[in-house]
This record gives C-alpha cells, structure tokens and sequence, in this order.
C-alpha cells in the first residue's frame, strides 16, 4: 500500500526571451532544496485559479507585471518527493512588464538558453520541463 503523503498544487512560469532563453531563479538557501534552480513560481492559493496564481507568484517573487492573457498553458507535472506529492501547472510568459528583481532572499537568477539548462542542479520535479523545452 503506498504511502500517503500531503498533495500540493502550485504553478511555475517559464519567462522566455525572444532570443528563447529562460530565467532560473536560485532557491534561498535556508528552505527546501535550497541552493538549488528552479523556475519561479509557487502555490495556489485558495480560491484562485493557476493562471491568477501565476501571475501573483510572479510579481510577488521577481518583481514582473504580467497579466491572464499573457500567460500560455505549457505542460503539467506530477512528481512524488518523499514528503509531499507535488502537482505544477507550468506556464509559458514571453510578454511582461518590468525588471527582474529578486523579492524573496534568493540568492541568484540566470537567463539560459535549453541547451544548458542541465549544467544547473534542478528539483527532479522540473526535469520533465527541461527536457521538453530542450525538444522544442
């Protein structure tokens, strides 16, 4: 029998340049997994749909205006950690407003094309994402 473990709804953005390079932003490292790179992003809040998270989410954590329109369906991803069972919405956004700003303690962002996205250490949960972006 498997073991239950809390789900977790949350949403990612791939922010995506026109030359196709996407931001990674370093997790702080005082939480989980930190050091590590992800794409920004996070819970869904109550209420609210993913696409209003994001958006949120984006602007809370990175300092960019973006808005429901402007953010694109891109993939799902359902991955087990060992604690919790993660299900990310992931979604694309190549159109916003304002800089990137770091909100939220982390120590770092890079923008970096696919084709590198494997030298950065990522959550096992965003490997599917890497590798579809990579097969674009």
């Amino acid at each position: 029998m498997p073991l239950l473990v809390p789900s977790v709804l949350c949403c990612a953005g791939l922010l995506q340049k026109p030359d196709k390079s996407v931001l990674l932003v370093q997790r702080p490292l005082h939480k989980s997994m930190g050091g590590m790179w992800e794409f920004p992003g996070g819970k869904v809040d109550p209420g609210e749909t993913p696409q209003e998270t994001i958006v949120r989410e984006l602007f809370e954590e990175i300092g960019i205006e973006t808005s429901l329109e402007e953010v694109i369906p891109y993939t799902f991803v359902s991955h087990t950690y060992d604690h919790f069972h993660l299900n990310m919405f992931v979604f694309l956004v190549t159109t916003w407003k304002g800089e990137v700003v770091l909100k939220e303690g982390q120590p770092a962002c890079a923008w970096v094309f696919p084709s590198e996205l494997e030298n950065y250490l990522v959550p096992s949960a965003d490997e599917p994402i890497i590798k579809r972006l990579q097969n674009r």
